[in-house]
């Protein structure tokens, strides 16, 4: 069954704000589903989503574009070194989601061979517990900022970059962050970036400059799935799900400005564990969906 308009509306604008949120968007996507009834896993609903993170892609890159030229571009050493601490973080993610697969197809998946990952994200309890983990990282990385009491850019910020060390770390936190809805990537990476001592501004910069890399094999790999679902599903009609998926992508676009600009304001004026509270808040609401059969 298709989403109707207003379906469309409610994911573009819950997808958009959540995406750049650390509050995991997967989540509050898949809970929005389910509530209205729609099947995650349908080819209609893969085809939106690759829609949805596209808009949400491009708001990223207005609102950073020009503070990366600044710290991204001035140069060609500097360009040179950012990109060479993207590339790292991106394998290091790359590899650690291949061993994570590995390991989940023989624990949890072991008796369903062949199955994808994405059976896993309609498992609410897990969900819960992934939101629960991101919400313990984000109020220590929240509170240890408020301890030390630093300013947004920190000490001895003025032509600092992330050092390979910390790409390290951060790429990492990005590769758990993957196989398992709920666990924000924006908020375990910029938390994790915090707590390795990259200043606040730098550690949001670098996040969504590696969440910008990352989308785009991540919408190819949801519209391999949804040609594959429209395969098993029989014929789907694209023509008619291109002008509402339109109108999605421009609302997750709008949400995703806002959005980064709330971000913004509380990881600079030190708010940072109120996401990693509202995460716990999250995780019990999936807890009571969980138990009302949703």
């Amino acid at each position: 069954m298709s989403p109707s308009l207003l379906q469309i509306v409610v994911l573009g604008i819950v997808q958009g704000a959540t995406e750049l949120l650390p509050v995991s968007s997967s989540a509050h996507v898949i809970i929005a589903e389910r509530i209205m009834h729609l099947d995650p896993s349908s080819p209609e609903m893969t085809f939106l989503l690759a829609m949805l993170h596209a808009g949400t892609m491009v708001a990223v890159i207005a609102y950073f574009w020009r503070s990366w030229k600044q710290s991204f571009f001035p140069g060609a050493p500097q360009f040179a070194s950012a990109v060479g601490r993207l590339v790292l973080a991106t394998a290091v993610t790359a590899a650690l989601y291949l061993v994570l697969e590995f390991l989940l197809r023989r624990t949890l998946l072991r008796d369903r061979p062949g199955a994808d990952l994405e059976v896993l994200f309609s498992n609410l309890p897990l969900i819960a517990l992934a939101l629960t983990a991101g919400g313990i990282l984000i109020v220590v990385a929240g509170y240890r900022i408020r301890s030390i009491g630093a300013a947004p850019l920190g000490p001895g910020a003025a032509g600092r970059s992330v050092s390979a060390a910390e790409a390290l770390a951060i790429g990492l936190a990005q590769g758990f962050c993957l196989p398992f809805r709920g666990l924000s990537r924006s908020g375990a990476t910029i938390s994790t970036g915090m707590l390795a001592g990259v200043p606040r501004r730098m550690c949001e910069e670098f996040s969504f400059a590696l969440g910008v890399v990352l989308t785009p094999p991540l919408i190819v790999r949801e519209l391999n799935r949804f040609y594959k679902a429209r395969a098993e599903h029989g014929a789907v009609d694209i023509a008619s799900l291109i002008m509402p998926g339109l109108a999605g992508m421009v609302l997750s676009f709008v949400a995703g400005l806002l959005a980064l600009r709330w971000l913004s304001g509380w990881l600079e004026k030190g708010k940072w564990h109120y996401f990693g509270i509202y995460c716990f808040v999250a995780a019990a609401g999936v807890c009571a969906l969980a138990g009302m059969g949703y």
